[in-house]
């Protein structure tokens, strides 16, 4: 079990929320691992169990059904979901997408989407990523022309979190193809619209249970009152939210790294070679007092960021560098502790190597590790 008590962030409502939710992943996850991950997807069992528990978008204000409450609960959900060992798909939808609606949104949508996305009952993806475009967002192809009052859209996403599941998808949409980043938009399309369809849901690496898809739009109409804000402001919405994107995976990959830490020491507790234990060998110790140290000094850095987020300070340099160190962090870990763990670890069985192929792919989403290197770099 992963313990925080010694956190400065947190406070007793934040401790009795935290056991609400490890009863509830206990029973409403942990038995179901292996069927999600067979299913490539979390089930919408689970989505509106978890609304009905109050487990979803805990920012959103109450007036929009939410409990309005600030990161530090989506933090510790965050951490609960992570160390039980889901992927990064439920989290995506209290983090990530409904800010945009909570900051930017007409009134209209957010009376229709933000109560049900609260509940469970919508699921929202986003659609940033393009076959020929990733970090580089300047670089979308797909298009949002204005015809009478609709926007009809036409293009193609990829990699897309939630795309199997989606009800909604905030899209991200070229509305002036000839103004670069200021000619971005983002427009919710549902998924019923004529025109709009689903890819496969991709075979991935790791991260078996968030189904991550491809994304067609066939001159798809929308109104235009499913434009988020104001058309051509997309790529500023984007930019101001990055910091809680990149916060977010940042949190996760320490949970993730404190997770293969302790089944390590576990394991190697355990295992024995040459009559003794495998953590009685001095390599083994001081390869995880290494990584206890780092550990260490990732939890500190991860409460003062949080602090920061909470309070508006979060600079888009300070998350970048948040997402960068954490995510190498975790890869770091991971592969350490399959390697203590030998031909064990290489097993599904195992839970280290879950946590292993699930790290790699924090290294690129929300930004590669590279773009968070030019992100801080440009702010020298």
């Amino acid at each position: 079990m992963l313990d925080r008590r010694n956190s400065r962030i947190y406070g007793e409502e934040h401790a009795i929320f935290r056991q609400l939710a490890q009863r509830f992943i206990a029973r409403e996850f942990t038995p179901h691992i292996r069927k999600f991950d067979e299913a490539g997807a979390v089930s919408r069992e689970f989505w509106t169990k978890a609304g009905e528990a109050g487990l979803l978008c805990m920012g959103v204000p109450e007036e929009f059904g939410g409990p309005g409450l600030d990161f530090r609960f989506n933090a510790v959900l965050n951490e609960e979901l992570t160390y039980a060992g889901m992927s990064d798909t439920v989290t995506l939808q209290s983090d990530i997408t409904s800010p945009y609606f909570v900051h930017y949104a007409s009134e209209e949508l957010k009376q229709r989407w933000l109560p049900r996305m609260v509940s469970g009952e919508a699921i929202c993806a986003i659609a940033m990523t393009e076959p020929g475009a990733g970090s580089d967002l300047q670089g979308v192809k797909t298009t949002a022309r204005r015809e009478g009052d609709e926007y009809v859209i036409s293009g193609s996403k990829t990699y897309i979190t939630n795309g199997q599941n989606a009800d909604i998808v905030l899209t991200v949409c070229k509305t002036d193809q000839d103004a670069g980043s200021k000619g971005i938009s983002l427009i919710v399309v549902e998924a019923d619209r004529p025109g709009f369809s689903r890819g496969r849901n991709l075979d991935k690496l790791g991260q078996w249970m968030s189904d991550t898809s491809e994304l067609f739009f066939d001159d798809v109409k929308v109104p235009i009152s499913n434009l988020i804000g104001q058309e051509n402001r997309g790529f500023i919405y984007l930019v101001n939210d990055l910091p809680q994107e990149r916060l977010s995976i940042a949190l996760t990959a320490q949970v993730a790294a404190q997770r293969a830490f302790d089944e390590a020491v576990s394991f190697v507790r355990q295992r024995k070679a040459f009559g003794k234990a495998i953590i009685e060998f001095q390599n083994t110790r001081f390869s995880l007092a290494d990584l206890k140290a780092k550990l260490q000094v990732g939890w500190q850095h991860i409460d003062w960021a949080i602090e920061r987020h909470v309070a508006g300070e979060l600079t888009p340099e300070e998350a970048a560098a948040a997402k960068y160190w954490h995510t190498e962090m975790q890869w770091e870990a991971c592969d350490l502790a399959l390697q203590l763990h030998g031909g064990a670890g290489y097993m599904n069985e195992y839970p280290i190597a879950r946590f292993w192929r699930d790290a790699r792919v924090r290294r690129i989403y929300g930004g590669t590790s590279e773009i968070m290197r030019e992100v801080v770099g440009r702010s020298l």
